[in-house]
């Protein structure tokens, strides 16, 4: 049991490092070539943020284990929406002015499309295909139609480019071994407390690999940059299920547990539609709104374990 929660903790330390030095490596090699501002955001930056869950669900997929790697999709989601946004919105009221609602409809889309291939059963490569065509053809829209209230990345001085390679090759040999140890960690755990992958992807895995996701964020509210907060939140729902499904069911063709069906998919759809209300209608997510947040999550995790 002590030997697998160190593998955990050392994985999760893995990927958190490890998607640290692979963003900045890209973001380096991005402006060293001369990659513009938006594409560096929106392509580099939101695929490189993106690898500790990714990296954790291929792994668990590769090594036979898709309750755990499809676990730590709608988990991951559920954590960016009630957890980390609830937490932001404690630390600083998110104020919304009319941003993100387009970003929060093509979640919902995304969220409807992962409960319909569950529900269907449905896992091929081309499910797969499909969902990584998803992605492309979403950062061809959003770079052809940036939003107006998008907020300006800060400046930061470019690393030299053999220092961005380097940061960008020990970030993927650290994501590596990170999602491995991870994994196997989780594994172990689940067969010691006698629960599914599929709990422990939706908790321990999700979470873990949602870290980088809720500072971000509760930074970004801190520095009075809400439309960063709620940016990071939806483009990361977005990417989970578009770009890390896609590949997760590529590499491991199978259909989606179907456990996942019961009240995990259906809390997922309905966090998804609430933020898209939320979005339309209220002015801000006031400290309230992200109390009942965190509150949900708190108890939908207490509830997975105890199923």
């Amino acid at each position: 049991m002590i030997e697998a929660i160190l593998l955990s903790i050392a994985g999760l330390v893995g990927l958190a490092i490890g998607g640290e030095f692979l963003v900045r490596g890209a973001v380096g090699i991005a402006k060293r070539l001369g990659v513009s501002n938006l594409v560096t955001g929106l392509v580099i930056v939101g695929a490189a943020t993106s690898m500790p869950e990714m990296v954790a669900s291929v792994e668990a997929a590769l090594m036979g284990s898709p309750e755990l790697a499809w676990g730590n999709v709608v988990g991951s989601n559920l954590a960016n929406t009630l957890l980390i946004l609830g937490v932001a919105a404690l630390v600083m009221p998110i104020a919304l002015t009319g941003m993100g609602r387009r970003d929060a409809i093509v979640a919902l889309a995304a969220t409807a499309l992962l409960w319909l291939i569950t529900g269907l059963q449905l896992g091929s490569i081309w499910v797969g295909a499909g969902l990584l065509f998803g992605i492309v053809a979403y950062i061809y829209w959003r770079y052809n139609h940036p939003r107006v209230t998008d907020e300006p990345e800060e400046e930061t001085p470019a690393l030299a480019i053999h220092w961005a390679i380097a940061c960008f090759a020990v970030g993927v040999v650290l994501l590596v071994a990170g999602g491995n140890f991870l994994v196997t960690g989780a594994i172990d755990m689940a067969r010691y407390f006698n629960v599914s992958e599929t709990v422990i992807g939706l908790t321990v895995v999700a979470v873990g690999t949602s870290l980088p996701e809720l500072a971000a964020s509760v930074a970004a509210a801190l520095r009075g940059k809400p439309g960063l907060a709620l940016g990071n939140v939806l483009g990361s729902n977005i990417y989970n299920i578009l770009l890390i499904g896609g590949v997760t069911m590529s590499v491991a063709p199978v259909p989606v547990p179907d456990s996942l069906l019961t009240y995990q998919m259906v809390l997922l759809f309905a966090s998804a539609v609430a933020l898209l209300v939320l979005l339309s209608t209220a002015r801000q997510i006031g400290r309230v709104a992200g109390s009942a947040l965190v509150m949900i999550f708190a108890v939908n995790t207490a509830y997975a374990f105890a199923g």
